[in-house]
């Protein structure tokens, strides 16, 4: 087993948040970031995606129905991170946000990315973001990936609009 490697062409297929109310998160799934509404069962469950995948968002109150935001501090899902095809469709999802008041929680340039934090209704973490090309990733003097924490230049990516 130690010599097992994923393929390569693996990909992480679409995460299910357990959410307390669903009209509530779709008005910040579908009517803020955009997504699409696949099929909705009820006032219980929704699937959306971007561009008519079945989906990569599933969404439901089976469990949760008025819950509580489960406690930051407990172990579980981090953040779910949406990758943006471009740097100017990531400048796009900031204005959007930002126009609507919507709360960040931080902005970061990690060298691979450039990332726009957020939590969604039910305090579950959000990234969006946007990978530099493969070829502008930092690499260290080993040949490894180096990934960082730095401050998004937030009026840079801004210039992506103009």
């Amino acid at each position: 087993m130690v010599n097992y490697k994923i393929p390569s062409q693996t990909r992480i297929g679409h995460i299910h948040l357990k959410v307390s109310d669903l009209e509530r998160a779709l008005d910040f799934y579908h009517g803020l970031l955009g997504f699409e509404i696949i099929q909705k069962l009820g006032d219980q469950a929704a699937f959306i995606s971007a561009g008519g995948y079945h989906h990569h968002i599933g969404l439901n109150t089976w469990q949760s129905k008025g819950a509580d935001p489960a406690p930051s501090y407990a172990p579980g899902l981090f953040h779910t991170a949406i990758l943006y095809p471009s740097r100017k469709s990531l400048a796009e999802i900031f204005v959007r946000l930002r126009e609507a008041n919507y709360k960040f929680t931080g902005a970061a340039d990690h060298g691979v990315s450039e990332a726009l934090y957020l939590d969604d209704p039910d305090g579950n973490g959000v990234e969006l973001y946007y990978d530099r090309p493969k070829e502008e990733w930092p690499i260290n003097n080993e040949g490894e990936i180096e990934m960082y924490t730095r401050s998004l230049d937030l009026e840079d990516l801004l210039k992506e609009l103009s």
